[in-house]
């Protein structure tokens, strides 16, 4: 069996290496081919939606809906030093002083659901994703928690499932909290190639605090891993959140 390498490197070498698995496994059945706690899943339902803004060597990924969880956009928390900036798996940017941008989260909510894509990676790599969510604490998930779009995903029962929940322990940090339309791209940007228009107005519809500031940055971008929109996306875009007045 030819074996899969780890890369850091996002973008179309990402994409090659994720094209050659499925290649390769057909239908999830690669997650079966590797030992007892080599791989894990995390459930992404915002950035890790777009499979763009994927820095480590994943496996695989399927659209899914999480039962029990409810999306909301939220008030970072102050953690000091790196209140300030925007951190992770990508290169540090300070924000412009005085701007705490709002963190999407989601939280048990009895009764609800959520969009997203569940990613299948190494478990060497987990450290990196927990780096890229240090504002969130990693809660664990089980299978059947899941309602895969995708059929014949091929897990198995004992694979370890986490979902990022942001830190409601700290303080909100002070400042003005909106939401960054760098970021808002990209996650509206995966919504829509993985669950197209429909998903994306699910999205909107399903994500509390949408009344939430707009921070218009789209040209120049401030989230580090900011993508790039067709005019098509951006009218769509726009449109979809035409009630929400940027600042």
């Amino acid at each position: 069996m030819s074996k899969i390498k780890r890369t850091d490197q996002p973008g179309a070498g990402l994409h090659a290496a994720f094209e050659a698995s499925a290649a390769e496994a057909g239908n999830g059945e690669l997650a079966r081919r590797f030992g007892a706690g080599e791989l894990v899943g995390y459930f992404g339902y915002g950035s890790l939606v777009n499979r763009n803004t994927l820095t480590t060597g994943h496996v695989e990924a399927h659209r899914a809906r999480l039962k029990g969880w409810r999306r909301t956009w939220r008030p970072r928390p102050d953690m000091g030093q790196n209140t300030g900036s925007i951190t992770g798996s990508a290169p540090a940017v300070m924000l412009p002083d005085g701007l705490t941008p709002s963190l999407l989260s989601a939280h048990p909510a009895e009764g609800f659901s959520i969009d997203g894509l569940l990613v299948i990676d190494f478990a060497v790599n987990l450290a990196d994703v927990d780096t890229r969510e240090f504002r969130y604490h990693r809660r664990d998930i089980a299978l059947a928690d899941l309602e895969f779009t995708d059929t014949g995903h091929g897990l198995g029962a004992d694979i370890t499932l986490h979902v990022y929940e942001a830190r409601t322990e700290h303080p909100p940090a002070e400042g003005p909290a909106p939401i960054l339309r760098s970021y808002l791209d990209a996650v509206m940007q995966g919504f829509l190639r993985e669950f197209g228009a429909d998903g994306l107005h699910r999205f909107v519809a399903e994500t509390d605090a949408f009344h939430t500031p707009i921070h218009e940055d789209r040209a120049s971008p401030l989230y580090p891993r900011a993508v790039r929109l067709s005019p098509a996306e951006i009218e769509l875009f726009d449109g979809v959140l035409g009630h929400v007045a940027p600042v």
